[in-house]
């Protein structure tokens, strides 16, 4: 993953989000307060990533989701297409310095590695 960046999704304009601090929403989720936060980023084939938005790989990006505690919220179909090759994901987490941790990897490239018998998620 390459070329990450905050995205501002139209929704948080809404009445169910509360601006928390720059990128980081509050909002409700089956009565329980999670907050979220909005990437998006290019993914890169020649890491066996997808080669469009429409085919989102599952790694790294699961790996994030593990070392940041956080899940997908939205998958955000309509800009996901196949012939766009930004990808848009919104994360969630139940504490917002999960979601600070999570964006530190803005502006950062993101790929798995292997490294003898495991594969190792590295952030540059």
């Amino acid at each position: 993953m390459k070329n990450i960046k905050n995205f501002d999704a139209p929704k948080y304009n809404g009445a169910a989000y509360t601006l928390v601090e720059y990128g980081i929403y509050k909002t409700e989720d089956n009565g329980e307060t999670i907050y979220v936060t909005s990437l998006s980023f290019v993914q890169e084939p020649e890491f066996d990533e997808g080669s469009s938005a429409a085919e989102i790989s599952q790694y790294p990006l699961e790996d994030i989701l593990d070392r940041f505690l956080c899940y997908i919220s939205d998958f955000y179909p309509e800009l996901n297409t196949a012939d766009s090759v930004v990808c848009y994901q919104e994360f969630a987490g139940s504490t917002v310095e999960d979601l600070r941790k999570l964006r530190s990897i803005i502006g950062k490239h993101v790929y798995n590695k292997e490294d003898g018998q495991y594969v190792k998620l590295c952030i540059e």
